[in-house]
């Protein structure tokens, strides 16, 4: 099964209204990042344990770590909680930004270092979160 495959089976083993919700978000940050590159991260180790969400990438950006490793992630990921929705937008190193910049302007949501949850799409200001998918994107694509 292929990235898009993976991403379709995923979203449409939704329970509605999440289902609905997750397609929409999925075209808009498609719409934002036209040309992206895709992941599915199904959440299960290599043992197959269960250790997060599944998610959905978007984008392509190489984490540098202090030992000098490198990884290659996504920029944005789209997940199901068992409340809603999580957006992440990865690889902002002041963890307070989203929260004091797109916070209040957001709508019904839970703003963290890096996730937006919300419970339903109607809850929030989609413009308010493309603008902070772009800012995100806009930083790891600098690093």
């Amino acid at each position: 099964m292929n990235v898009q495959e993976q991403i379709e089976e995923y979203i449409t083993g939704q329970p509605e209204p999440k289902r609905s919700d997750m397609q929409e978000l999925h075209h808009h940050i498609l719409q934002v990042l036209p040309d992206c590159k895709l992941w599915f991260d199904s959440g299960k180790n290599s043992e197959n344990k269960t250790v997060s969400n599944p998610n959905i990438g978007y984008g392509f950006y190489t984490i540098k770590y202090a030992d000098g490793k490198t990884r290659d992630f996504f920029q944005i990921g789209l997940s199901a909680n068992t409340t809603g929705i999580s957006v992440y937008i990865l690889g902002i190193k002041d963890k307070t930004y989203l929260a004091r910049t797109y916070g209040k302007e957001l709508g019904k949501a839970s703003v963290t270092g890096y996730c937006i949850k919300f419970k339903n799409l109607n809850d929030i200001n989609i413009n308010i979160l493309e603008a902070a998918i772009r800012y995100g994107v806009g930083v790891t694509s600098e690093n």
